[in-house]
């Protein structure tokens, strides 16, 4: 009967449960530790810590007892070369490691020699080696994984060398099927493209002489220095069986007219006929550098070639008007996700009757897209599979189209930042029974502790469902609505408060005693932005402090009071919490981005 007990224990409760709940169940009893070690930890097939940033030791205790491993996922914020290569080996399938701030290239060698049987690898790196040096590892790696079907690579930094991937063409094993670069300069990705095209398949010699038709790479996505109609041309003659298309560009100065991307790019994606899924993105920060030979008839061109697309995303088409995105609204039938960034034409008509001809919409991002008003959103609205809406920046959506988003049932994520809501359109969002979970009002300046209020305690949904909230760059927040949201909101994990100037230690007080408050129990906060809240003092530290913030993986305390006494803060807060990550930084929620410009304190 014991034994029935325990098993039963095992498969119907342990192992439904995730990483954090099965250490907190093994520290109730000996009985339950024993349970976890002994019958839980060794069945994981995959394990995700990317939720926070371990150190080695950390690190080794968690993965000691998982010897069934198939699939691993690290935030390595604060791992070295040496951690990561402890604890990787040939069992291993897949493979993403996010965040390398500390990784130099010779990570790239070690996956080679100790992983042979990877098929998925992600691999997130500052920029710290020589092209050169890095070429040489990156040549170990690919000829150490010859099962690689799905392969990203994304350094990132200030300087980053654009050479870094010259010799990748040279290497890459023919079961690939999906590949992401960043960052590749133009000439070496059209390069790339010529070698599937003459090869069919990169690499084995016997290739150069019998081109091999089994070579399926369905799914590129590449970040370069310059998105041109002689690139897509060259994606779309190599690879024809395309089914996903992401490329973005960041141009340090405006492109000749004759080396941009125009009509005859856009047409030719027509080539690729199973294309699902197509970005392109133009990204110049603090530079006024866009598509400016693409209008209303390169996106007519486009919808015609392309109508079997069910994402759609496109950034710096300045010149496209309501007519070019209305038509890729009615030519793709299946459209899912539609996005949209910095489209100044682009106005509620686009929208006038998107149920006729996308009524599966269940993604929709319109940001930094001014003319787009409430009247856009009372026709999204109609769209009732619509999971995701993200207005971010458009200042002229205002209360009148509460009514019409809080009737969306199925709608889980909400992004009105910088949105013209008042405290009163709170109410329609508070009473209604839609399932948010992420929702922003970041920089909402008309929405209070009062609108908060509406918001939490009118014994709608979201009270129970709202997980991640942002009320960053909000005058009318203090202490008041955090009391609010500690009383009311049982499932949040992720809050972001940065630079709301009116709350204090008050309110860190209250989310440290959440816990006790809430009847019947909340879940643990996981991550919190407290950056340039001016108002904080010191004497907050006793309550960020353990026992207080049991499960805080991260913590962001930039352009604080806190931040003159960095060493004494961290030495506090984090002394037996090695898994916390502190931020001085100013990043956002997670160091998400932003990782690859600092290095995290060491504890």
């Amino acid at each position: 009967m014991e034994q029935v007990t325990k098993s039963v224990l095992a498969e119907e409760i342990l192992k439904r449960l995730d990483l954090e709940n099965l250490c907190s169940v093994a520290c109730v009893s000996t009985a339950l530790r024993s349970a976890v070690v002994s019958d839980v930890l060794p069945s994981l097939t995959a394990l995700d810590l990317s939720g926070f940033s371990p150190e080695e030791e950390t690190l080794n205790h968690v993965l000691r007892g998982c010897v069934g491993l198939r699939s691993l996922t690290l935030n390595c914020l604060r791992l070295s070369v040496a951690a990561v290569r402890g604890v990787i080996g040939p069992h291993l399938l897949e493979l993403h490691l996010l965040r390398c701030s500390l990784l130099n290239s010779t990570v790239l060698s070690s996956i080679g020699t100790l992983c042979p049987n990877l098929r998925v690898l992600t691999l997130e790196m500052a920029d710290l080696d020589s092209p050169v040096v890095f070429q040489s590892n990156l040549t170990q790696l690919l000829n150490g994984c010859p099962f690689l079907e799905s392969l990203q690579l994304n350094i990132r930094g200030i300087l980053v060398d654009a050479t870094a991937f010259q010799s990748v063409r040279f290497s890459l094993p023919e079961t690939l099927k999906s590949l992401r670069l960043q960052p590749l300069l133009e000439s070496e990705a059209i390069l790339l493209m010529n070698r599937f095209k003459v090869t069919g398949s990169c690499l084995s010699k016997a290739a150069l002489f019998s081109p091999s038709p089994s070579f399926t790479l369905q799914s590129l996505s590449l970040v370069l220095d310059l998105i041109s109609d002689r690139l897509i041309i060259a994606i779309t003659a190599s690879l024809p069986q395309l089914v996903k298309l992401d490329l973005e560009d960041r141009p340090e100065k405006e492109p000749f007219p004759d080396n941009d991307l125009t009509y005859t790019g856009l047409q030719s994606l027509g080539y690729c006929q199973q294309l699902t899924s197509l970005s392109l993105v133009r990204t110049c920060y603090n530079r006024k550098i866009s598509f400016k030979r693409i209008n209303d008839m390169g996106i007519f061109l486009l919808s015609e070639a392309c109508k079997g697309l069910e994402s759609v995303r496109l950034g710096g088409f300045p010149r496209v008007s309501d007519a070019g995105f209305a038509s890729l609204l009615h030519s793709c039938r299946n459209l899912k996700r539609f996005e949209i960034r910095g489209a100044f034409l682009l106005s509620d008509l686009a929208f006038h009757d998107v149920t006729v001809s996308s009524c599966s919409l269940q993604e929709v991002r319109l940001s930094t897209c001014p003319l787009i008003t409430s009247e856009a959103v009372k026709k999204l609205g109609l769209c009732t599979n619509l999971e995701l809406l993200d207005l971010g920046s458009c200042k002229s959506i205002s209360d009148s189209c509460l009514n019409i988003v809080s009737a969306l049932r199925k709608l889980t994520s909400l992004n009105l930042a910088g949105a013209d809501v008042t405290d009163s359109g709170m109410v329609a969002l508070g009473k209604s029974d839609v399932p948010i979970m992420q929702l922003s009002f970041r920089g909402c300046k008309r929405v209070s502790d009062r609108g908060i209020s509406h918001l939490l305690s009118n014994e709608g949904t979201i009270s129970r469902t709202l997980s991640t909230l942002d009320l960053g760059h909000m005058p009318g927040i203090s202490d008041r609505a955090i009391h609010t949201i500690t009383r009311y909101c049982k499932a949040l994990t992720e809050l972001s408060l940065r630079s709301c100037f009116h709350v204090t230690d008050s309110s860190i007080e209250l989310l440290a005693t959440r816990e006790r408050q809430t009847e019947g129990g909340s879940k643990q906060l996981r991550k919190l932005n407290v950056h340039n809240c001016v108002s904080l003092t010191t004497g907050a530290l006793r309550w960020l402090s353990k026992p207080s913030f049991a499960g805080l993986h991260w913590l962001g305390l930039g352009q604080t009071r806190f931040a003159g006494r960095r060493e004494t803060v961290t030495a506090t807060i984090c002394e037996q919490r090695p898994w916390l990550t502190l931020c001085f930084d100013g990043c956002e929620l997670g160091c998400y981005d932003g990782w690859e410009f600092h290095t995290p304190q060491r504890h």
